[in-house]
């Protein structure tokens, strides 16, 4: 999923707040949903972050271009552990100088996250509609 950076997801020094990569992953987890028509939760049951291990590689600016990739790490019949990364793109809004181009993407974002599913009425783990599985089964696998 693409995503461009905009006044409000940066500090007035231009540069993304922390959090925000996290919001980017969030959504590109829900849009693999979206895309296939489907919302990633079911009757009272829905996905939960029960850990998330972060790792801020680099930095974005304001009017950089980002793709956040997510990979399945595992998959099972009530957590999915899913690797995601968020890329810069190579160019940017704000200098289109030669010089100051990119010439290769560049991974600024890495995390680990761990989704079980639950129905959030009894707080207890519930089992993942197989449709769920099929999608997230054709993610990437790592």
């Amino acid at each position: 999923m693409r995503i461009r950076v905009y006044y409000e997801d940066t500090d007035c020094g231009g540069i993304v707040y922390h959090t925000n990569y996290i919001k980017y992953c969030e959504r590109a987890r829900s849009e693999v949903f979206f895309r296939a028509g489907a919302l990633p939760s079911s009757g009272t049951c829905g996905f939960v972050v029960s850990t998330i291990e972060a790792k801020f590689l680099s930095f974005a600016r304001l009017g950089d271009v980002l793709e956040v990739r997510t990979q399945v790490q595992k998959l099972g019949k009530v957590q999915v552990v899913l690797r995601q990364r968020i890329y810069k793109l190579p160019g940017s809004a704000l200098d289109s100088s030669p010089d100051s181009i990119a010439s290769s993407e560049m991974c600024i974002f890495e995390a680990i996250v761990r989704l079980g599913y639950v129905d959030v009425v009894s707080q207890s783990p519930a089992q993942i509609p197989e449709e769920f599985l099929a999608l997230l089964g054709t993610l990437e696998t790592i």
